[in-house]
């Protein structure tokens, strides 16, 4: 059976030293008992990563080497550019003044000399960047696959959220381990100590799994969110419409929590195609788009053996907790008795992926770049994008979905509206045999992949700013 080279890369990881001392201090607050009472289970992530090498000139060799074999690369200014955000940047909304929060597992002890490698290497000013671990932090264990796992999943989420948000301070929430119930206690540390204006979570697991009560807890917390003003944010999943069975041995349709809560905004994931970024390192065509300049985008779905043993793809299809909230109202793709996920998308492809620093990926203390894919990149340069919104309408824009389906209904002005594939996989089960899991396809409009699509920043955010007063 195939096995990706992420996983024989998690597998040799190194040693590493613990923790990081230096200007940003992990801190240590009392939050409650989450562990007690309900059943919690452990969330895995799945930050699919390549090595990317060194860059060249500032530029890396992903970002214009279009060989049939070569892995496709973007730099937050491709990224920028092919959303138009540089077009708000350059008008100086850079996120300043705002918080995105990130919550994530354990941790990743090379998170401060990678974001400064992140930004030497892009041209970003450095952030307010702090570290908080309410119910105390896990050393941190460099033979741990699934501490490695997180520890990609910290460095992509702060990174991408601060490429989005040069301005925003970014606070970066670490739960003691990656069972969901310690998750759900840093995220209510967050909202109950207003941490931030945004609240990103790339993780989630099949709905079904997750202990009632835990469900019942999580959902008071995001209406705690909602009533201060506080948008929350969650990754749709990477493995299709399909979840783990509870048991783990096979695979089944169904949606992801938390991003299937009617009170969370969930990010799906697209495969972005845009213009190279040609320097001096490369050689390039007389006349060039400008690199990162949007061509098109379809459904994240790469093929099982590609990048990963299964499928890797967009999280979507229909809760089986959830009846349609309003704001879904009047779209036919969408039964009464299911909330809808996706709500929107971002890029996600690994084949044409996002820049980042992981050292502790590679098992070492110094920065190390890689390509980095899945609905993980989403969740947290969606967070960015709240705090733009912020900025532009000068207040909290919380709970999001009512404006962002009010704008979906008006057409393809402010979205790039996905059309092409769908989020059908195949995932190996218990026994290395694929199965099979029928997905959704794109449509105009909604969809169970993409939701309403991507965003043309310099049009929606201001928009979305004006209808969250």
């Amino acid at each position: 059976m195939f096995k990706s080279k992420f996983l024989r890369f998690l597998a040799s990881a190194g040693s590493l030293f613990l923790l990081l001392i230096g200007s940003t201090a992990i801190s240590t607050a009392t939050a409650f008992a989450a562990t007690s009472g309900p059943t919690s289970h452990p969330i895995t992530v799945n930050p699919v990563y390549q090595p990317a090498g060194t860059p060249k000139d500032a530029a890396f060799g992903c970002q214009t080497d279009r060989g049939p074999d070569a892995i496709v690369c973007y730099s937050p200014q491709q990224i920028q550019h092919a959303y138009h955000i540089d077009t708000l940047m350059n008008h100086g909304i850079t996120g300043k003044g705002r918080t995105v929060v990130i919550i994530d597992a354990f941790q990743n002890p090379t998170m401060q000399s990678d974001l400064a490698a992140f930004d030497s290497v892009f041209g970003l000013p450095a952030p307010v960047f702090t570290q908080v671990a309410p119910d105390g932090l896990t050393p941190f264990d460099p033979n741990d696959a699934n501490q490695v796992g997180w520890a990609g999943e910290i460095a992509l989420d702060v990174q991408w959220a601060h490429a989005m948000a040069p301005g925003a301070a970014i606070t970066l929430v670490l739960a003691k381990s990656n069972q969901d119930a310690d998750l759900l206690s840093v995220t209510k540390y967050a909202v109950d100590h207003n941490l931030g204006d945004v609240i990103s979570q790339s993780f989630g697991e099949n709905e079904n799994c997750v202990d009632p009560q835990l469900l019942k807890q999580e959902h008071a917390v995001f209406a705690a969110a909602a009533a201060k003003h506080i948008t929350v944010l969650a990754s749709s999943g990477d493995q299709g419409a399909a979840q783990q069975t509870c048991d783990g041995t096979s695979w089944t349709q169904v949606a992801s929590s938390p991003a299937s809560d009617p009170l969370v905004t969930a990010v799906g994931g697209t495969e972005l195609f845009a213009a190279p970024d040609c320097s001096t390192a490369f050689p390039c065509p007389t006349t060039h788009p400008t690199p990162g300049t949007y061509d098109h985008e379809i459904v994240l779905n790469e093929a099982p053996g590609d990048f990963t043993e299964g499928s890797f793809s967009t999280g979507g299809g229909f809760s089986d907790l959830y009846k349609r909230p309003a704001y879904q109202l009047g779209i036919s793709a969408i039964p009464a008795r299911s909330r809808g996920v996706p709500d929107i998308s971002f890029t996600g492809s690994i084949n044409h992926g996002v820049l980042a620093s992981c050292g502790a990926c590679a098992g070492v203390t110094t920065p190390a770049f890689f390509v980095f894919g899945g609905t993980s990149v989403g969740s947290p340069c969606w967070g960015g994008l709240v705090a733009l919104i912020d900025q532009i309408g000068h207040h909290r824009a919380g709970f999001l979905n009512n404006a962002i389906y009010a704008v979906g209904h008006t057409g393809s002005l402010f979205y790039h509206d996905t059309t092409v594939g769908n989020n059908s996989v195949q995932e190996p089960d218990a026994t290395d045999t694929l199965v099979s899991v029928p997905g959704f396809n794109a449509l105009k409009g909604w969809d169970a992949a993409t939701g309403w699509g991507t965003p043309k920043a310099d049009t929606l955010l201001p928009l979305l700013a004006l209808l969250t007063v």
